[in-house]
C-alpha cells in the first residue's frame, strides 16, 4: 500500500478539504455536485444528486455527470495509491464503456470495489517498470437500490521516467 494512503484518505474524508481538492484538481466535479460518500482502501462511493445544474432536457441526470461520478469512484482508489508516491506513477484512462439501465433521478451512489486490484496493478508497474492495465467497474444505484448505470474503465499505470 502507498505509504501516503492515509494522508490522502484524511483529505478525501474531510468535507471541506475534499471540496477544495476537487475544486482545485477536478473543477467540473465540483460544479456538478459530486461528493464522497465512503472511502477506504478497498471501496469508494461517490454521491451525486440530480439538480437543475446537472440535468438533461428529459429531467434526469446528464450522462456525463454520471460518467464523472463513476470515474471518480474508481479514480480516487487509484489516485490514493499514486499520491506522493516515489517513484511517481502516471495514471490514465484508456477506455470507458457504459450501460445506462434506468433514468438517473434523485440521489445516485456510484460504487467501485476494486481497491485491492488497483493496488496490486500499481505495485506490478513499480516492480516491472512496465505499463500495467486494469479494468475497474463502477455501479450507480438510486435511493431504492436499483441499478441505473454500470461503467467499465480501463486504467493504465506506468512509472514516470526521471527528469533529465
Amino acid at each position: 500500500m502507498n505509504p501516503s494512503f492515509h494522508k490522502f484518505q484524511k483529505i478525501i474524508l474531510n468535507p471541506i478539504l475534499f471540496k477544495f481538492f476537487i475544486f482545485q484538481r477536478l473543477s467540473a466535479s465540483f460544479w456538478a455536485g459530486l461528493n464522497m460518500h465512503h472511502f477506504d482502501a478497498k471501496t469508494s462511493i461517490v454521491r451525486v444528486k440530480k439538480s437543475w445544474f446537472n440535468q438533461n432536457p428529459f429531467r434526469s441526470m446528464y450522462f456525463a455527470v454520471e460518467a464523472m461520478a463513476a470515474e471518480m469512484s474508481c479514480g480516487m482508489l487509484a489516485f490514493a495509491q499514486v499520491y506522493e508516491r516515489k517513484p511517481s506513477i502516471s495514471m490514465l484512462i484508456e477506455k470507458m464503456e457504459a450501460s445506462f439501465v434506468k433514468k438517473a433521478t434523485g440521489t445516485i451512489l456510484f460504487t467501485c470495489e476494486d481497491g485491492d486490484a488497483i493496488r496490486e496493478t500499481i505495485e506490478k508497474a513499480i516492480e516491472s517498470g512496465e505499463s500495467t492495465k486494469i479494468i475497474c467497474k463502477s455501479v450507480g444505484t438510486n435511493q431504492e437500490g436499483m441499478i441505473v448505470a454500470e461503467f467499465l474503465f480501463s486504467w493504465t499505470f506506468k512509472v514516470k521516467s526521471p527528469a533529465p
